[in-house]
């Protein structure tokens, strides 16, 4: 397509005013992006959808995923009315029109669907005003969040919903989004726009798994760069100042190779390699809470009980890079690391929570010892023959069982 000199990114500007991420919002499902493990043809949200059988259900992950997309996706779908909220700019008098809306609208056979963007947002109040409409189907509610939904919301609401977690897009999928974007109509096929492949997969790898900054950039560097022959030519380097984020010095598959390797050189005890890996990395591009949060981990993990001052400079540590920033955070962290790859090493604790929660999912439904119970919830049909011994009246220990019956059995068993 050839590329017109005169007006054309003018004409392009107010024709497509809207961002490239809004214009190639898809409508229908077969156009969705990622998420294969929640709308994979033949799963259980792909069939309620084309079956027009959604009910209430709440969307949780990064920004750039897909939630508000796919929430358009349903309300395209559906033969219900669809109406739309932002947490941020609503409030409860908004949430009852609506409610009071779809209640007449439902007494003439047709359904309300509400989407609630960044529902973390909505305070305990605002929520409970539409708990009772969520209960008794007057509306439908479909909430979007950045946010663990079940720390962030009320328990009543995330009990009426069924909660879909949303997963960053891998690399492929945003190649596919981004090459779709240069061909369409809506995106950038005006434009004539030509990437080199390394371009793409950059734009795609630093994008970290979000496609609305993946569209960004794209956008940017179109818009940006003098058109050569009536094509707009995007190499890397366009693409490495277009996202705004570093590339990796190294081959970016790599990437991962290198975190591996400063992970086990901790485990290894190995500090000139493991300092080696951090700057590296660092000065790659890589941020630093990333490994700062390794360190953490791997001071329990690999060092644990041996020495538990490991974990307490590498939290210090990454409270240190929080607080201050780099480049000054590299010399706690640098510590931090040192004092790891020097302590004694136990993976005792690993262990042992790793065999707690494998017992945990194995016997979930064993029962509390009745000594060890809630006195005040205390049934009348509950066993009295034993009865729970206060350890400092021993002088601070005395031997009874903590255990379910059959967990108990098994240690003694082993003994």
């Amino acid at each position: 397509m050839k590329y017109r000199q005169e007006n054309t990114l003018f004409d392009f500007e107010i024709k497509k005013a809207a961002p490239l991420a809004e214009r190639m919002r898809p409508q229908v499902l077969k156009d969705f992006v990622g998420q294969k493990h929640i709308v994979a043809e033949g799963s259980l949200l792909w069939r309620a959808i084309k079956a027009d059988r959604v009910g209430s259900c709440i969307f949780w992950g990064p920004p750039g995923t897909g939630k508000t997309t796919l929430a358009n996706i349903i309300a395209n779908s559906t033969d219900s009315h669809f109406e739309k909220l932002n947490a941020v700019a609503s409030g409860v008098a908004d949430a009852k029109k609506i409610i009071d809306e779809a209640e007449k609208r439902l007494a003439s056979g047709k359904k309300t669907y509400l989407l609630l963007d960044e529902c973390h947002r909505w305070s305990k109040a605002q929520s409970d005003c539409v708990l009772g409409a969520v209960e008794q189907g007057i509306i439908l509610f479909i909430g979007s969040t950045t946010e663990n939904p079940y720390a962030a919301l009320t328990s009543a609401i995330v009990s009426r919903c069924r909660v879909f977690e949303f997963s960053p897009l891998d690399e492929d999928d945003i190649k596919t989004a981004l090459r779709r974007a240069l061909t369409s109509p809506n995106g950038l096929q005006a434009l004539g726009v030509e990437i080199t492949d390394d371009a793409l997969s950059h734009m795609a790898w630093a994008s970290g798994g979000d496609l609305r900054t993946a569209y960004n950039a794209l956008e940017l560097a179109a818009l940006t760069t003098e058109p050569k022959d009536g094509k707009v030519f995007i190499d890397k380097k366009t693409a490495e100042e277009s996202i705004q984020k570093k590339a990796l010095s190294v081959d970016e598959t790599s990437y991962y190779d290198m975190i591996s390797a400063f992970c086990k050189s901790l485990r290894g005890s190995d500090e000139e390699a493991a300092l080696f890996w951090f700057a590296r990395l660092v000065s790659a591009g890589c941020d630093p809470m990333l490994l700062a949060r390794r360190l953490v981990v791997h001071s329990a993990e690999d060092v644990g009980l041996a020495d538990s001052d490991a974990l307490v400079i590498s939290a210090g540590a990454m409270r240190a890079l929080e607080k201050i920033g780099m480049p000054e955070a590299r010399i706690p962290l640098a510590e931090a690391i040192m004092y790891v790859c020097r302590a004694k090493k136990s993976n005792e604790v690993v262990m042992a929570v790793d065999k707690a929660f494998d017992d945990a999912k194995k016997y979930a439904d064993a029962p509390v010892p009745n000594h060890l119970k809630y006195k005040a919830y205390r049934r009348s049909t509950d066993q009295q023959d034993a009865e729970y011994l206060y350890p400092h009246d021993y002088g601070g220990y005395v031997e009874q069982q903590y255990l379910p019956d059959v967990l108990e059995k098994r240690r003694k068993d082993k003994k």
